[in-house]
């Protein structure tokens, strides 16, 4: 099942995003046309116009999909889960594992979208922050708890780990190289709880 299925959506505009997936499998997206977009989708391009502002409006649409279906994953991939410590690992494991395998997704994330300042500005954005959201309340239930340490602010920790990841996957990501999520979470957690768990 594509990104664009699960909601009824006309038939044109999920021919319309499923075209841009495909297409991103292989091309940057400044170097895409609306014309190829209607070509692979079997659709002109005024169709393309009825359902989205621009191109870069269909961008952010895909990717505000895509960004939906990971924050209901990760909320269900946590349910069960006990302790601060194996939320947050869980965490950095599926952010390494998404990236892994959604190449397109995770090009879109950290390449395409961030060049332009209307995408701080967007529901894009906003769904963003609801994701990395999710992380700081762990972080915050974990110094309640007395298993993290307080003396460092819980964003700061944060932005550690999501700056992190972010840094370790992207030449991989721009030249399509393995992201191999096991032993790279086992990297990352072992610098990080080093340095927040609380003895």
């Amino acid at each position: 099942m594509t990104v664009a299925t699960k909601k009824a959506y006309p038939p044109g505009r999920i021919k319309i995003v499923d075209a841009l997936i495909e297409l991103l499998e292989n091309k940057e997206f400044n170097a895409i046309t609306t014309a190829e977009i209607a070509k692979m989708a079997g659709v002109t391009e005024a169709l393309i116009y009825k359902y989205f502002k621009d191109k870069r409006d269909l961008l952010h649409q895909v990717l505000s999909k895509y960004l939906e279906d990971y924050h209901d994953r990760t909320l269900t991939d946590l349910k069960g889960i006990k302790g601060t410590v194996n939320k947050i690992r869980k965490l950095i494991w599926t952010h390494f594992h998404v990236y892994s395998t959604n190449r397109v997704f995770a090009r879109i994330l950290l390449i395409e979208v961030r060049n332009h300042q209307d995408y701080f500005k967007s529901e894009t954005y906003s769904l963003v922050r609801n994701y990395s959201n999710i992380l700081l309340d762990i972080i915050e239930e974990g110094i309640q708890k007395g298993e993290i340490r307080d003396d460092i602010p819980p964003k700061i920790i944060r932005q550690s780990v999501l700056g992190s990841i972010e840094h370790i996957c992207l030449t991989r990501i721009i030249f399509n190289r393995e992201i191999p999520s096991e032993s790279l979470t086992e990297d990352l957690c072992n610098l990080l709880f080093y340095n927040i768990e609380k003895p």
